[in-house]
């Protein structure tokens, strides 16, 4: 899950800025928003949009990866003390 959350919130706003389109006036704010967020993806996937956004999926699941191993780690210490 932690892989496809960074995709799918940048697919949902580029989806929604390509509806906003189709509303008269607002063709250039899509554009110009389209052409911000593919930007903002290629700084991380080295000028490729894709690529930046595979780069922040596989970034977002290794820190998701860490925080199910930290919660276990702590789980299993806190069940084995005793606290009397």
């Amino acid at each position: 899950m932690s892989f496809a959350l960074p995709i799918v919130l940048f697919g949902s706003v580029l989806g929604f800025l390509a509806l906003i389109s189709y509303i008269p006036g607002f063709l250039t704010v899509s554009n110009q928003g389209s052409q911000y967020m593919l930007n903002f993806l290629a700084v991380f996937g080295d000028g490729k949009p894709l690529q930046g956004i595979i780069t922040l999926g596989i970034t977002v699941s290794i820190a998701g990866i860490l925080l199910d191993i930290l919660n276990f780690y702590r789980y299993q210490s806190l069940r084995d003390e005793d606290f009397s």
